[in-house]
C-alpha cells in the first residue's frame, strides 16, 4: 500500500507528511493489533482512515465498527473521512483533520 497508495491516500499523505499539522508527526500504514491503520499519530493516540464507497456496505460497516472498538479501548481516537471530501482542495477534511488534532493536543 505505500507503494501504491490511492489518489486518495497520496493526496491526505501530502497534508499530513513533515509534520504539516501543527508539527505532529503522522505514520502511514501503521499496524496496531490485527488492523492497519490509514494514517497514525501516536502522540496524540489519533487515527485517520480514509472510507471509500465499500465502507457503505453493512458488512463492511460492521467491520468498522468493531475495528472503532478495539481502537478506543486502546485509547485510540478514530478520525473517518469519506473520500469524497478530500476531492476539490479538500478544504471540509483538512478541517476535520485540525480539529480532530487541536481535541487531542496536550494544553
Amino acid at each position: 500500500m505505500r507503494r501504491a497508495p490511492t489518489e486518495v491516500e497520496a493526496r491526505v499523505w501530502q497534508w499530513l507528511r513533515d509534520r504539516r499539522f501543527s508539527g505532529f508527526k503522522f505514520r502511514r500504514q501503521v499496524p496496531i493489533g490485527p488492523y492497519i491503520l490509514d494514517f497514525y499519530c501516536p502522540t496524540l493516540h489519533l487515527a485517520i482512515e480514509l472510507d471509500g464507497a465499500g465502507h457503505n456496505d453493512a458488512s463492511m460497516s460492521e467491520y468498522d465498527s468493531k475495528r472503532t472498538i478495539f481502537l478506543s479501548a486502546r485509547g485510540i481516537e478514530v478520525l473517518r473521512i469519506p473520500n469524497e471530501l478530500t476531492q476539490a482542495g479538500g478544504e471540509y477534511a483538512i478541517a476535520c483533520i485540525q480539529a480532530a488534532i487541536a481535541k487531542r493536543s496536550p494544553k
